[in-house]
């Protein structure tokens, strides 16, 4: 049996229940849980998110629509209420999307760079109000002295991106080693000026994420990769999450590859094409983790369940820093925070933390509901997708609908 598939009773108990998979599911699991009495009060589960409920029905409709590939999940407690996959892993070798399917996670896999230095803060390893120089050399004093740990993990460095750098994008299909990407990366970031005081503005920074895993690093005495695969992944049981290598993305048939639509119209499998920036030899601080549904709610469930940090670093990890302006129009009962790593936003008065990520063929979102003790995720090798949309038909029946406040 699969590592990530739920036992037998669940999948007996599901079919007990006659619970009826939409059109379009290929890979559903006894995760599509129907049965939910001896694990949760009752009512409090809401009718729309069970098997056949209105956010189940929407999904595979878009999924029908070829407008979603992935899977969703949708746990309480850290047991599975929903389950599903739709679309094709790899559609070159007929390989469907199952539930325990691997997806590159863009930057909702940032919050992983953020606790890994809190692991280090916790241990007195780095302070979070020490300056960039303390941990790194090279970078101008104009920048070492000035960006703090805390303005980088909360994108007030200043800080720029890499994917608007030329450089960047000239030299980054030609990394071929973990080691080789960490020291090339670090060398272009240290001669890019800052875009603004440090403190003074909150800009989303990649290149401030792919300095923080840096640091780890050199703090750490072990690799980036090593020391999240050693502390982060193994303690909260995330058995198939990795930051896995380009050559064992075209390999590797657990994992999903991206499809990315061209100015045509087309679905193209972007990393065999090796289209977009994303499609270096393996991930950073900055993004591109690979995980699946199940091992993201682990994650949840470890990090709130005092298993990553002690009870103090988790606050200190998970609550709000400042607060974010909304790009757009305030949503009415939405107040949005950074936290270290993701952001924490208030809706109708209940707590989340959450990151979501995007790249060539990725849109991807994670959302723990604090203080209802549910997970919500998202991962779909599509980009281009409703993904807001997706999020809301999860989060309005948690958090009820959008209100003045």
């Amino acid at each position: 049996m699969n590592r990530d598939q739920p036992a037998t009773t669940r999948r007996t108990v599901l079919r007990s229940l006659s619970v009826a998979a939409p059109v379009g599911v290929l890979a559903v699991t006894g995760s599509a849980l129907a049965d939910t009495a001896d694990r949760v009060p009752a009512g409090r589960i809401p009718e729309d998110l069970i098997p056949g409920g209105a956010y189940d029905r929407f999904v595979a409709q878009l999924a029908a629509q070829d407008r979603f590939s992935g899977t969703v999940l949708l746990s309480h407690r850290g047991r599975p209420v929903l389950s599903r996959a739709y679309g094709m892993a790899d559609k070159e070798r007929s390989v469907p999307n199952r539930t325990d399917t691997i997806f590159a996670l863009a930057s909702a896999s940032k919050p992983f760079t953020a606790l890994a230095v809190l692991q280090l803060a916790q241990q007195g390893k780095i302070d979070c109000y020490g300056t960039l120089g303390a941990y790194l050399p090279g970078f101008p004093a104009a920048i070492a002295d000035t960006v703090t740990v805390h303005h980088l993990l909360t994108h007030t460095s200043g800080m720029g991106d890499l994917l608007n750098n030329s450089e960047f994008l000239e030299k980054v299909g030609t990394w071929t080693g973990a080691d080789e990407v960490t020291t090339e990366l670090v060398k272009i970031i240290q001669k890019q000026p800052l875009e603004f005081a440090p403190g003074t503005s909150n800009r989303y920074s990649n290149n401030g994420y792919d300095t923080l895993g840096a640091i780890v690093a050199a703090v750490s005495g072990q690799s980036f990769y090593e020391y999240v695969r050693q502390h982060i992944f193994a303690p909260a049981g995330m058995t198939r999450s990795d930051f896995y290598t380009r050559p064992q993305w075209l390999t590797d048939e657990r994992i999903a590859h991206p499809y990315t639509l061209n100015p045509s119209g087309q679905r193209i499998d972007a990393v065999r094409a090796g289209e977009g920036a994303a499609r270096m030899f393996i991930g950073t601080g900055g993004g591109n983790a690979f995980s699946t549904g199940s091992d993201l709610v682990r994650f949840a469930q470890a990090l709130q369940g005092g298993q990553l940090l002690n009870p103090a670093y988790t606050e200190l990890f998970m609550n709000a820093k400042l607060p974010m302006r909304p790009r757009g129009a305030a949503v009415p009962g939405v107040r949005s925070f950074m936290a270290y790593g993701a952001t924490a936003p208030i809706v109708n008065n209940h707590q989340l933390l959450t990151h979501g990520g995007g790249a060539a063929g990725e849109s991807t979102n994670w959302t723990i509901y604090r203080d209802l003790n549910w997970c919500g995720v998202i991962l779909s090798n599509y980009d281009q997708i409703d993904l807001t949309a997706i999020i809301d038909k999860e989060r309005t029946p948690l958090c009820g609908p959008r209100k003045g406040i």
